[in-house]
């Protein structure tokens, strides 16, 4: 499966074999069997790269990647030199593209799903649970595995701790509005 990073080395550890091709070879990959299946970025850039049309299946959830997030590296020194209401500038623009980016890929895949369902073609599934299971107990297994060092230790805890705080909100918020 061409799928890169820690969601690569979990697949691994689930017994699985991690490819990493680059976005531009999935297709003719797939097309000529060097991989049995990718993940890449959601509907509407899958659907525009063509996978649909080599792939069969289209699994769900992206149990690798809960979602997107943009990055946007700044020079510390540089930015430690603006005045206050330049550096408010750059940090509000950084989250509103953030949010702006987002907001238009939720809207670009729930539209190309819904076109890659009308079209019959590729099975849309979800994972089994038991699958599901296995690579949670392999993530969590990488994932401690690599909280070897203090400061990676301390980014794990604190991301853990994070996950399971805004669960409890999620869970009588988002998730009982979409099973409404």
């Amino acid at each position: 499966m061409r799928i890169p990073g820690l969601g690569g080395e979990v697949l691994s550890a689930a017994g699985g074999k991690a490819e990493l091709t680059p976005g531009g070879e999935i297709y003719t990959s797939l097309e000529r069997g060097r991989i049995d299946a990718t993940e890449f970025i959601g509907p509407f850039h899958d659907t525009k790269l063509g996978l649909h049309k080599v792939a069969d299946y289209y699994y769900y959830p992206g149990w690798h990647e809960p979602g997107s997030t943009l990055e946007m590296m700044v020079n510390k020194a540089a930015y430690d030199e603006l005045p206050a209401d330049l550096q408010a500038i750059v940090t509000a623009a950084a989250a509103r593209s953030n949010m702006l980016l987002l907001s238009r890929m939720d809207a670009a895949n729930s539209t190309a799903l819904v076109e890659l369902r009308a079209a019959g073609k590729t099975k849309i599934l979800p994972f089994p649970e038991d699958v599901l299971s296995g690579l949670r107990k392999h993530a969590t297994e990488v994932l401690d595995g690599m909280a070897g060092d203090p400061f990676t230790k301390r980014v794990y805890e604190s991301y853990r701790a994070f996950r399971e705080n805004i669960s409890v909100w999620s869970k009588v918020s988002e998730q009982a509005y979409y099973d409404l």
